[in-house]
């Protein structure tokens, strides 16, 4: 071994001997302890996240009463939205979407041709129509209402828009289904309140007879002993 090696050895290894002792001495010198108790601690209050979650919680809207007064003309303009993905004509071609002739109470994942995503083919086993219900919901938020659908689409958030629409939808078709009632929802309601007041009668109506009664009773009971006191 020739001294141009010795020489190389020796600088390596007191280079890294040098780099040691500084290591160590610095360690030495800046070391601090890990403090027993934090300065501030940082709590997140749940009370007021729930809030928070709760007030940007989205409400469905039920869309029947409002399709009863819905713009069909209006609901063409909304669906220049959905005309990329989706053909409405009889007989139209599918396209990224299926075609949407007779789309009202058609049975869902059904139309020939067209490959429907797993999501959608689940959700078919248990819901079996396009209901205007479900109609409503799916246009409001795709991946919300069918979990694992394909279509990419970021939904009509309005409700009178979805009414306009699926308005328009309902007269593509041989024979439109008919439109829910406005006043179906509510008739159930103003019978309860009006048979309310009437039951109400009838249970009072025991008890008023049961007063009037009661001062003859007590006066058939007196009138014995009236008589039988002893003229003075």
């Amino acid at each position: 071994m020739n001294s141009y090696v010795n020489m190389g050895v020796g600088a390596f290894l007191g280079t890294v001997f040098v780099l040691m002792s500084v290591s160590i001495a610095s360690e030495g010198i800046f070391h601090s302890e890990v403090p027993e108790k934090e300065g501030f601690a940082i709590i997140a209050e749940e009370g007021a996240s729930d809030a928070g979650a709760g007030a940007t919680a989205e409400v469905e809207v039920d869309i029947k009463p409002l399709l009863a007064s819905a713009d069909a003309s209006a609901g063409e303009t909304v669906f220049k939205k959905c005309a990329s993905c989706h053909t409405v004509d009889k007989g139209g071609a599918n396209k990224v979407g299926p075609n949407l002739w007779g789309l009202v109470e058609r049975p869902i994942a059904s139309h020939e041709g067209f490959a429907y995503s797993a999501g959608m083919k689940t959700f078919a086993e248990a819901n079996k129509t396009w209901t205007y219900d479900h109609l409503s919901f799916f246009i409001e938020a795709p991946k919300k209402h069918v979990p694992g659908t394909a279509m990419g689409f970021a939904g009509v958030k309005k409700p009178d828009e979805r009414a306009n629409l699926i308005a328009w939808l309902r007269e593509h078709a041989d024979t439109p289904v008919a439109l829910p009632s406005a006043t179906a929802a509510a008739a159930p309601a103003a019978e309860g309140e009006t048979a309310k007041p009437a039951a109400e009668a009838e249970a009072a109506k025991p008890a008023t007879e049961g007063e009037a009664a009661k001062p003859a009773t007590e006066g058939e009971a007196t009138k014995p002993a009236t008589e039988a006191a002893p003229a003075p």
